[in-house]
Order: structure tokens, then C-alpha cells, then sequence
């Protein structure tokens, strides 16, 4: 290859997701192994509850497949019941700290169940968000570990007017998922050239452009589309993944690109897919790869 960059991967790629009735859940131990036997070397946490949350078990757990641990994801309510957010902050980051992590990717939940639902903040509100992302990301820093935000479906900084307010507001960096935000309306190269100093990190997805408009219209539910199969391997979908690539390591980007593919698995869905989806994944980021 002409060029290295490090690959994470994280479970919801194999349909393991914090969401009430998603899916079917796949057990960590053959989530892991898979991981590892596609070559991946390193894993976000993935939802509470699904890795272990004592930091002695996740060390060994991950150890026994040869992973170690970016961080993780933490999707809390920003806007109102501060106290809350930060326990929950403060949780996170010192675990993600005592494994290995160096990034929480903090979203602003709506506290509602899912993605479907987003109610509108006032301008109290939104100012209560950012700063209480601020509150947080000095909370990580104790920990040594960095904070950024992820523009999402579902959440209060999903629409290109809002992640761009917030890059106003806010000192952050951003994760950039280039699904999360071709969803919402952003187009994940372009935003990567005009801001290249506020990716901080990058979730790597391509989607079925189509999907994408009607969930961003209001006609597809966010949960359906994905069981339509609104996410698919790179290169099969819309995102320019190579661009966007390309754009950020010429900016000097040199943080993990984490591949998710967010998957529903029904009760009849063979378990080798996700495998199989993330392989496909891999060889094409390769491709990218060797062409920079």
C-alpha cells in the first residue's frame, strides 16, 4: 500500500444495536472472533450492556481475540437533566480510559426510544446542549481521552443547518460518519473539505442514496429503512467513500476510520452476513487505500 491508516470495527456492523426490537443479537464471543479473523485489530465498545462494563473482564475479553479498544459511543440527553449526562459521561470515560480507548463519540439523544422521533429544541435548550458537550468533553479529558460529536439520525444534531450551528457553538471535533450525515441531509466530503480541522474521527458507511431521501423526507422510519437494507458494504452504495478518504488524509487525518454498517438481523437472516458485508468492506477500503 501506498499509504496506512488504521481500521477499527464496532458491533452494530453485526446487528448489535441499543435500540428496543432491532434484532436479533449475536453473542459477543463470535462477534469478536469474526472481527478478528478479518484482519480487524481494534473494536468500539459497542451499546452499555453488551460488552463487559468492568474494565478487568473487558481487558480480557478483548485480549483473548487480540482486540484492543478505540472507545466507545454514548448517546445522552444534552439538552436537559445536565447532572445526568455527566455521571453517565464520567462512567463511559473512565472505562473506555482504563481499556485502552482515546475517543468517546458522544450523540445528542432526544431521550426517546430510537431514531424515528425528534422533537424541536428551543434556543434554551440548544445552548443548555453545547455546553453541557463542553462539560463532558472536559470530564473525558481527565481521562485523557478526546470527545467528539456525532451528527445522527434521530438525535439533535442530525440536519446539515444543525451540524453546522454546532461548529459554530462548539469547540468539538466531529465525528464524521458518512451515513449518519448523507442521511441527514450533509454531504460528508463536501463537509470534510470545509472544516478539515474539525474531524476528529471517522465512522465509515455507505448507503442506498434512495433509502436515504425517503428517511430524510419523513415517508421511511429510520428503523424500517435499515431492515430494507438502507446500509450496504463500501462501494455498493452512494457516499463518494474515496473522495472523502482522500480528503481527510490530505488534511493530515491520522485517526482510526471505523467501519459500521449498521444491520438489523431478523429471525431468519443467516448469521454469516455481517461477516461477510464487512469483508466485502474491507477489500474495498484496501483498494482506496492503495490508490492514495
Amino acid at each position: 500500500m501506498s499509504a496506512t491508516i488504521r481500521v477499527a470495527a464496532a458491533p452494530i456492523s453485526w446487528g448489535v444495536c441499543e435500540v428496543p426490537g432491532w434484532g436479533r443479537v449475536l453473542d459477543a464471543p463470535t462477534v469478536l472472533r469474526e472481527m478478528a479473523e478479518l484482519g480487524v485489530q481494534a473494536t468500539e465498545l459497542g451499546p452499555p450492556g453488551y460488552l463487559p462494563r468492568d474494565p478487568a473482564e473487558l481487558r480480557a475479553l478483548l485480549g483473548e481475540h487480540d482486540l484492543t479498544l478505540v472507545g466507545g459511543f454514548l448517546a445522552v440527553v444534552l439538552h436537559a437533566d445536565r447532572e445526568k449526562a455527566l455521571a453517565e459521561a464520567e462512567e463511559s470515560a473512565a472505562l473506555f480510559a482504563a481499556c485502552g480507548g482515546d475517543v468517546l463519540v458522544l450523540a445528542a439523544a432526544t431521550g426517546l426510544d430510537g431514531y424515528d422521533e425528534r422533537p424541536r429544541l428551543t434556543d434554551t435548550e440548544w445552548a443548555t446542549l453545547v455546553e453541557t458537550a463542553g462539560k463532558i468533553r472536559d470530564i473525558a479529558g481527565g481521562h485523557g481521552l478526546r470527545t467528539v460529536l456525532h451528527p445522527h439520525i434521530g438525535t439533535h444534531v442530525e440536519q446539515q443547518a444543525e451540524v453546522e450551528r454546532f461548529l459554530r457553538d462548539s469547540d468539538l471535533g466531529l465525528c464524521l460518519d458518512t451515513g449518519h450525515l448523507m442521511i441527514g441531509g450533509t454531504d460528508p466530503v463536501e463537509l470534510a473539505k470545509r472544516f478539515p480541522e474539525r474531524v476528529a474521527h471517522v465512522h465509515l458507511k455507505d448507503v442506498k442514496g434512495d433509502l436515504a431521501a425517503e428517511v430524510r423526507a419523513g415517508r421511511l422510519g429510520y428503523t424500517e429503512a435499515v431492515g430494507r437494507g438502507l446500509y450496504v458494504p463500501l462501494g455498493e452504495g452512494d457516499v463518494d467513500v474515496a473522495s472523502m478518504v482522500r480528503s481527510v488524509q490530505a488534511a493530515g487525518y491520522d485517526g482510526w476510520y471505523v467501519l459500521e454498517q449498521d444491520t438489523a438481523l431478523g429471525e431468519a437472516s443467516p448469521d454469516d452476513v455481517p461477516r461477510r458485508d464487512t469483508e466485502r468492506s474491507l477489500t474495498e477500503l484496501a483498494k482506496i487505500v492503495q490508490a492514495l
